[in-house]
């Protein structure tokens, strides 16, 4: 699949067909996340696979959200910002979040390469989620993505115009200056 129909047509997806997934699928996803950039080549994040039925419910219900609950896997996505902070001080805290985003649209495209489904859930109490996983304190809980096949293809939502968002120059400005100020 080439990388541009990957991105258009990636979905979020909530509504996961009873066709199992393969764990080794679910490896391959998570191996694309070592290319993605890290600062300082400082390769902080770790990944849980959790396949057990019962922790997924129980991770269901920390996310508040039972969608969770039906996939065949879960990948827990975790930040170790010890040696992040250490390098960068507060500012490690940020580029840990940033070098994870990027870790994780990396097995976005990844799962949608390999005809999976999942949705990037960012709301779940942490705590519960450390408690059920036995992930330190010191490691913050970044992101669940459920696994599973799509139960039906997922029309694509309306995208905004790449006019409402792109400026030139300085915030708010609409024109890119050619050469001596000149619009091209």
């Amino acid at each position: 699949m080439d990388l541009d129909k990957a991105i258009k047509e990636r979905r979020s997806i909530r509504k996961f067909s009873h066709k199992k997934t393969d764990w080794r699928d679910v490896v391959e996803c998570i191996d694309v996340a070592r290319y993605a950039p890290m600062a300082g080549d400082n390769f902080s994040l770790r990944f849980v696979v959790v396949a057990d039925k019962g922790k997924i419910q129980r991770i269901a219900d920390a996310c508040q959200q039972d969608f969770v609950a039906t996939a065949h896997h879960l990948i827990v996505v975790c930040s170790d910002t010890g040696r992040t902070v250490n390098l960068y001080g507060k500012a490690g805290e940020t580029y840990a979040k940033q070098q994870a985003g990027a870790a994780i649209q990396n097995i976005l495209l990844k799962i949608e390469e390999k005809k999976l489904a999942t949705c990037w859930v960012g709301y779940f109490v942490a705590g519960q989620i450390r408690r059920e996983l036995g992930i330190p304190d010191n490691v913050q809980v970044e992101a669940i993505l459920p696994i599973g096949y799509s139960y039906e293809k997922k029309k694509s939502p309306r995208k905004t115009n790449i006019d409402n968002i792109l400026y030139f120059e300085k915030y708010g400005s609409k024109k890119m200056g050619g050469p001596k100020g000149l619009d091209v």
